[in-house]
């Protein structure tokens, strides 16, 4: 097995070298005998700005965090006790919890020092483990089967839907899934793009009807421009929540799932809450509005670690600024 070898000072001059004749990660990596994502994680971490890296400076950098990697291990109590409390109270992963704990306290603590700290409680008898997210079994692809599912009238397919909903930028962009429970009780679940909100709704069937109903109640007194779902039949009546909420409606491609990776995800979240086989019927909508609330207090990482909620209220400053001015 190949071991990871620190980069030398002398490498760090050949990168800033390259990096300034404007190479590729691949170019650099290629000349110094390194893997790309080396180079890669390099410059991530020790430039000091998009076009700058200089070499003694991300010397420093490096030697920084290596002199304090050992203080970074869970030894503190009050350490401790925050990862308990948000990995019971929250479930917040590892991750997640070392980048909201680096953000609002200034704490550097290593999210593998999290994991290692989870193993060896588990080792001793410890349960904690058992908050952590458990990876949800991919659906198996059904080639060359047909969809016998029905036609949805008046489809319009994803490949219409606007570039703008792919980069993020704008407020309003949802995707709609549900989340099917041991009986005929389904969650309507909603996110929107740009900020990771959720909405969670209930209905005691999982019809055309009942889930156009759930997600115009769920949009109510939201920014909703577009909104990409499945080709489940439940969203069949998707005229209706356009005509409501004066947006667009798109259908990924079947079996397309990473179409709308956002929603998938935040599937896989809840479930975290309500396994397969949980019996919606027996669900208050207390118990999923906590979930909803869960979820949205829950730091993300391609947010710097900001909640749904916080990107939320961001953006309708801007909003407010914008109509403002």
């Amino acid at each position: 097995m190949t071991r990871f070898r620190q980069l030398t000072i002398e490498e760090r001059y050949h990168i800033q070298f390259h990096f300034e004749l404007g190479l590729s990660l691949r170019q650099i990596a290629k000349a110094l005998n390194r893997a790309a994502s080396t180079i890669s994680r390099e410059l991530r971490r020790n430039r000091q700005s998009p076009c700058k890296y200089w070499a003694p400076m991300a010397q420093d950098k490096a030697d920084d965090r290596r002199k304090n990697a050992d203080k970074q291990r869970i030894t503190d109590a009050w350490l401790i006790e925050q990862v308990h409390y948000y990995l019971t109270q929250y479930q917040w992963s590892p991750e997640q919890i070392s980048g909201y704990l680096a953000r609002m306290h200034s704490v550097t603590v290593s999210h593998e020092w999290i994991y290692q700290y989870l193993l060896r409680d588990k080792a001793q008898g410890g349960e904690l483990y058992k908050h952590l997210r458990h990876k949800v079994r991919k659906t198996r692809r059904r080639y060359g089967s047909q969809d016998r599912r029905g036609r949805i009238i008046g489809r319009v397919g994803i490949e219409q839907r606007p570039d703008v909903v792919d980069t993020r930028q704008r407020l309003g962009d949802w995707e709609a899934d549900s989340v099917q429970g041991k009986r005929l009780a389904t969650l309507v679940t909603l996110v929107e793009r740009k900020t990771g909100l959720s909405r969670i709704r209930k209905v005691m069937r999982s019809t055309a009807e009942l889930t156009a109903s759930a997600m115009i109640d769920a949009f109510s007194g939201m920014v909703v421009k577009s909104t990409t779902s499945d080709n489940g039949k439940e969203f069949s009546h998707h005229h209706k929540v356009s005509q409501a909420m004066g947006c667009s409606f798109f259908f990924a491609r079947p079996y397309h799932s990473w179409e709308r990776g956002t929603n998938e995800n935040t599937n896989g979240l809840i479930r975290q809450y309500f396994p397969k086989g949980t019996a919606f019927e027996d669900v208050t909508d207390e118990e999923i509005q906590r979930v909803e609330d869960k979820l949205n207090h829950r730091p993300r990482k391609r947010y710097g670690f900001q909640t749904p909620l916080e990107m939320l209220e961001a953006e309708k400053l801007k909003l407010g600024v914008a109509v403002n001015s």
